[in-house]
């Protein structure tokens, strides 16, 4: 306001140094002093914003947005606070694990303003105060931690960090209302490290699921195997039955078919001139017989007594001959 007075003085000097102008030296000044003090005494706020104001150097009241009216030179708005929600990225800090190893960790919080008297007065500079509080909480929680801990824990980690500036923010007037870890990078050599056991695990993995696969396939093929087996046995028992079955019919019909031809020859040989022709059938066959040995065998033999002949002709005719009678017996 100081600045726009001496203005509206300098102004009124030189319309009075001007004769033409003097007569307007003073409803000028006036009528500029009123407008300075109009300009300093309204101040419109806008919304989710909150205004400090002090009346004589002591906090006095909280201009809430929308159109608002002040005391020039009395009062003073001293501190102006977004009520919005603020991010605040959280530089990156080196931290020290439980088991001594070092970690790279930066992150982001997100806070908002409610008491803009607190803000204003509970702490010179509570962003720096966040920000301070925030990475000393992060190097707490880690320290209680392994470093494989680390990568699984960042939801318990941001919620303690949360509760640890909440709580202090409580006094600054300002509420914590997330912190999210971004970024967790161990040194280089832990992640080379890091890199070869996953790269083991995998290769564990896939040997495992090829074994698995292998013993699953010899299951497959023995199992196979198996029920081939038992389906050529079930087939090869089947097979020796009907070839039973089937030898057992065909000997049934050649001693059927015997019994028959022996019965027509019976028939025969008691009719009329059946014996003679059984003698001739007989002999027929005596010397048939003599003919295929002469022709399959370079040594033919011959019966010492050639009378043999006759001999077994007439041993044949006498089984025809009972062969005959027992019918009538």
């Amino acid at each position: 306001m100081f600045p726009k007075l001496i203005g509206v003085v300098i102004a009124t000097i030189v319309i009075s140094s001007i004769e033409m102008t003097r007569s307007f030296t003073i409803p000028f000044f006036v009528l500029a002093v009123v407008v300075v003090f109009v300009v300093e005494g309204v101040r419109v706020v806008p919304q989710q914003n909150a205004w400090v104001v002090e009346r004589l150097g002591k906090f006095h009241a909280i201009l809430e947005p929308g159109l608002n009216v002040i005391i020039p030179f009395i009062d003073q708005v001293a501190y102006r606070h977004s009520l919005k929600e603020v991010p605040l990225d959280v530089s990156e800090q080196v931290c020290i694990t439980r088991d001594n190893t070092q970690l790279a960790v930066d992150g982001v919080i997100y806070f908002q303003v409610t008491d803009p008297r607190l803000a204003s007065y509970g702490s010179s500079n509570y962003i720096a105060a966040i920000t301070q509080l925030a990475q000393t909480a992060l190097r707490s929680e880690i320290g209680k931690m392994e470093l494989d801990k680390t990568f699984e824990s960042r939801d318990e980690m941001n919620r303690q960090v949360v509760a640890v500036l909440d709580e202090a923010g409580r006094s600054w007037g300002v509420k914590v209302l997330r912190y999210e870890i971004k970024n967790i990078t161990p040194p280089e050599a832990i992640l080379r490290s890091m890199q070869q056991q996953i790269t083991a695990e995998r290769e564990k993995r896939a040997l495992i699921a090829k074994s698995e696969g292998e013993k699953q396939q010899e299951i497959n093929v023995a199992e196979g195997e198996k029920q081939a087996a038992v389906l050529k046995s079930e087939g090869d028992k089947t097979a020796k039955i009907n070839k039973a079955q089937g030898d057992a019919t065909a000997l049934r019909l050649v001693a059927e078919a015997t019994a028959a031809a022996v019965e027509s020859v019976a028939a025969a040989i008691g009719k009329e001139g059946g014996a003679q022709a059984a003698n001739l059938k007989i002999a027929e066959q005596y010397i048939l017989a003599f003919a295929q040995l002469a022709r399959t065998n370079n040594t033919m033999i011959i019966p010492t007594n050639v009378a043999d002949v006759a001999g077994v002709m007439a041993t044949a005719m006498t089984v025809l001959d009972k062969s005959r009678a027992a019918p009538k017996a």
